[in-house]
């Protein structure tokens, strides 16, 4: 049995300005987790992938996109499904709960 771990590396943006602030949602990585594909453990695929989420103020996933891929296809579709399916904690504009996009790493290794 191949032994392989998986890392999370939740990067927040904040973006500010005189008259907004900007907090991005969050999640809780420990709960959420990817399942490795069969395919890239038979084929040794490692990666990192790296994607963004915008989140609704309610805090489920609207919509992705990867921003810079692992190097294999089923690799970064299988983070962005796991990631879209978990809960997060909505972000905030000037102190209010609101939609904002966030990013996420994932990093598989085997």
């Amino acid at each position: 049995m191949t032994k392989f771990s998986i890392s999370f590396i939740a990067a927040a943006v904040f973006s500010t300005s005189v008259f907004a602030a900007e907090v991005p949602a969050v999640f809780d990585a420990k709960n959420c987790k990817a399942e490795y594909p069969k395919a890239s453990l038979l084929n040794e695929e490692q990666g990192a992938v790296s994607m963004s989420f915008l989140v609704s103020a309610t805090g489920d996933v609207l919509d992705s996109k990867v921003d810079k891929s692992s190097g294999f296809k089923n690799l970064d579709k299988a983070a962005v499904k796991a990631i879209s399916a978990c809960k997060f904690k909505p972000g905030t504009k000037d102190g209010a709960v609101a939609q904002t996009w966030t990013k996420v790493d994932y990093v598989w290794k085997l």
